[in-house]
């Protein structure tokens, strides 16, 4: 049951996906799709239907699909296989399938609607913050570094070749992305993302000892906040699922996710109540002076993943704002912390 085009989601294929007749189907675009497009499809038919399901395809240039194919099977890998093994909350898939070549794919998801989606560029408060940390935690804990993780197709922790490749990569994407942004960005920020640079092969392959899995853009545009306030949060995306130090992910998000103000006030708690939470998933060799300085030394996941997410993607002002806000707050914490001192 897989589409590539939004004009075959209609209630004859809705009923083939959902297994329960639907007769009619509204539809709608949600979100602009970098890596491809998804659709709200509003159903009427079985009284068992749920009243509305998210559906994500493909991109709609076959040429960019085939690019990113391997992104798209790792999301639909982590739903089929990994997420029923870990307790991070995710939405609850429906149908998932995708051609062996061309990257075509189709997944028809639960819509989690009326929660809402973080605000990268506004920031988050404390108490969504700690709904966010203890929710990874689910992720990172039950399969802490177990060594099964290193046979599932697709995941594997960087080695050498691939830190060389990173080094050679980002100089001149940090480059371009400081070029780019202009005055979005600080000359205190720039510069720190320049010193990121000279450490960032050494970084990639240290503490390797200590890994698991890594949503690799655990950020607030990727989670569902319950509307009412309260916890519950729930992280979607999971096409840069990815093996290695699980504080990557913890580093990024409260670095990136909170204002700098608010993230120096409560920062220590955060990782307190992560740390907390990993132990009740059964972590027991890593103590809580540990994860704070793996914290410390992660930050440096912020200004990498949004130097190559804004370099190579598709520039919008929005994301210019959303990059330059993540990197001004994340290097603020990299000097705040002693970030590079511990590579």
């Amino acid at each position: 049951m897989i589409v590539t085009s939004p004009d075959e989601l209609t209630p004859a294929w809705a009923t083939g996906a959902l297994g329960r007749q639907v007769d009619h189907v509204d539809r709608s675009r949600v979100g602009t799709g970098q890596m491809g497009t998804c659709y709200r499809l509003g159903l009427v038919g079985d009284p068992e239907l749920p009243s509305s399901v998210l559906v994500k395809l493909a991109s709609d240039d076959p040429a960019s699909r085939a690019l990113v194919a391997g992104a798209y099977r790792c999301e639909l890998r982590f739903y089929a296989d990994i997420a029923p093994t870990v307790a991070v909350r995710v939405p609850r898939v429906h149908h998932a399938a995708m051609a062996e070549e061309g990257g075509a794919f189709t997944l028809v998801m639960e819509d989690l609607a009326p929660a809402q989606q973080g605000d990268q560029v506004a920031g988050c408060t404390p108490d969504q913050a700690r709904d966010a940390v203890v929710n990874l935690a689910g992720l990172h804990g039950p399969r802490w570094c177990d060594p099964s993780l290193l046979d599932v197709e697709g995941l594997a922790l960087s080695g050498p070749d691939d830190a060389k490749m990173l080094a050679d990569l980002y100089g001149p994407a940090t480059e371009i992305f400081i070029e780019g942004l202009g005055d979005l960005l600080d000359t205190e920020t720039a510069a720190t993302l320049r010193e990121c640079v000279g450490v960032a092969e050494a970084w990639s392959l240290a503490r390797a000892e200590r890994f698991g899995l890594v949503h690799g853009d655990y950020r607030l545009d990727n989670l569902m906040f319950p509307a009412d306030g309260g916890p519950g949060v729930v992280a979607l995306d999971w096409q840069t699922l990815s093996l290695g130090l699980p504080a990557r992910d913890l580093a990024y998000f409260i670095g990136t996710g909170l204002l700098v103000e608010d993230r120096r006030a409560h920062e220590a708690d955060l990782v307190a109540a992560y740390h907390e939470a990993l132990v009740g998933h059964g972590v027991t060799d890593h103590d809580g002076e540990q994860c704070w300085d793996d914290y410390r030394f992660a930050m440096l996941q912020g200004p990498l993943v949004s130097v190559f997410g804004c370099a190579y993607g598709t520039r919008t002002e929005r994301g210019d704002r959303m990059f330059a806000a993540m990197v001004t707050r994340a290097c603020a914490a990299i000097r705040d912390l002693g970030t590079l001192e511990l590579v």
